[in-house]
């Protein structure tokens, strides 16, 4: 099914509200996990490996101190949650944990959105935003890479494929590094 296919009725870019959740969206922020799972990583780990991820980084104690703390975002379309990002600090730097977004809302400015929330808070805090994925995750490398990261590591994760750290310039005090960021 092509992206244009599974667009929800209605929606565009500008219909699109970017919130910080709360713990009412516990049960949605769970659902984008088990929607985008599966689908996500079914390529690079096998079916156990990826239930057992779903249960441990997608479950309700996983979720809620992102949550509580003010560093988890909800996208919503019409009143319905559609995609999250989570983030938080890493060593000196703004790390992008999670940004999902459920196949029917993918490829409609949804993540896009989310990023440009979670960029604006990194320069606000004064700290660049590295964000992380498994090797092998060609869309959301494919994504980060549209929105101007670049590969910065590769941290070996033992048996495991390689965890990607990509960056990019934030803007200095005379703002002139900054890229600019379109929907994607």
């Amino acid at each position: 099914m092509s992206r244009a296919e599974r667009k929800p009725a209605g929606s565009s870019t500008a219909d699109v509200v970017v919130r910080q959740a709360n713990g009412n969206d516990l049960a949605a922020v769970e659902e984008v996990g088990r929607q985008t799972w599966p689908a996500t990583y079914s390529s690079i780990f096998e079916e156990g490996l990826v239930a057992l991820f779903l249960e441990k980084k997608w479950s309700a104690q996983a979720l809620t101190p992102s949550i509580r703390s003010g560093r988890t975002l909800v996208a919503e379309v019409a009143g319905r949650i559609v995609g999250m990002a989570s983030y938080g600090p890493h060593d000196s730097v703004l790390a992008l944990w999670k940004l999902y977004v459920i196949p029917e809302a993918q490829g409609r400015g949804v993540g896009g959105r989310l990023l440009r929330e979670v960029m604006s808070h990194a320069v606000s805090l004064g700290r660049e935003l590295h964000i992380s994925f498994t090797d092998g995750n060609a869309s959301a490398y494919e994504f980060a890479r549209s929105h101007g990261f670049t590969i910065l590591s590769r941290e070996p994760q033992g048996e495991m494929p390689d965890l990607i750290w990509m960056a990019r310039p934030t803007p200095g005090e005379d703002g002139c590094t900054q890229a600019a960021v379109t929907d994607g």
